[in-house]
């Protein structure tokens, strides 16, 4: 087991303690050219990993590149094998953040007022079901969605006005029907 400093402990320990083995936030009192040395030497010895942040989770930044984009510290197999965490744990956690990077896929969905734009969506999600629903010619009814994705109707009427039509900006019209209820559909361009 190789010899740790008091800080490199800390900071491998805690990240071993949060999901996906994030070693930021950095301990309170580490911090500037500090922070800078410790978090190097600890890249070198293949104990943390920079990799890019999730900006949809909120995880904290080690450092914003120039693009727009930000990259977060993991602690790595070795880094966990130091502090005498089983590195297959540690593993599997890094290999399920690569695969749900891997995993999206680009669709292109018409907007009624932007023409078409492409939107990254996981294939196998509510979402994604809730979108291939409402793209039928006859649409989805809040009954059906809510047996298709076992959520509450409350949930289904919110992911189709926030996650669909604000934050995608999809363009979704609603009909009532009398047998059917409310029925919503994805808008043709």
């Amino acid at each position: 087991m190789p010899k740790l400093t008091d800080t490199q402990t800390i900071v491998l320990t805690r990240a071993a303690s949060r999901p996906g083995n994030l070693a930021m936030p950095l301990p309170k009192g580490l911090a500037g050219a500090a922070a800078k040395m410790a978090v190097s030497k600890m890249i070198e010895r293949g104990w943390l990993e920079e990799v890019d942040a999730n900006r949809r989770h909120n995880e904290p930044l080690w450092r914003e590149t120039g693009d727009g984009h930000g990259t977060t510290l993991i602690a790595t197999e070795a880094g966990l094998d130091a502090i005498g965490i089983d590195p297959v744990v540690a593993s599997t956690v890094s290999n399920i953040r690569k695969a749900q990077t891997a995993v999206k896929s680009t669709e292109v969905v018409a907007d009624a007022f932007e023409g078409p734009k492409l939107v990254s969506i996981r294939q196998g999600t509510k979402q994604a079901l809730l979108i291939e629903m409402l793209q039928r010619p006859e649409g989805a009814s809040i009954t059906e969605i809510v047996e298709a994705t076992s959520w509450q109707a409350h949930t289904a009427r919110g992911a189709i006005s926030g996650a669909l039509k604000k934050k995608l900006g999809l363009a979704i019209t609603s009909d009532k029907h009398p047998e059917r209820g409310t029925v919503y559909k994805l808008a043709a361009a």
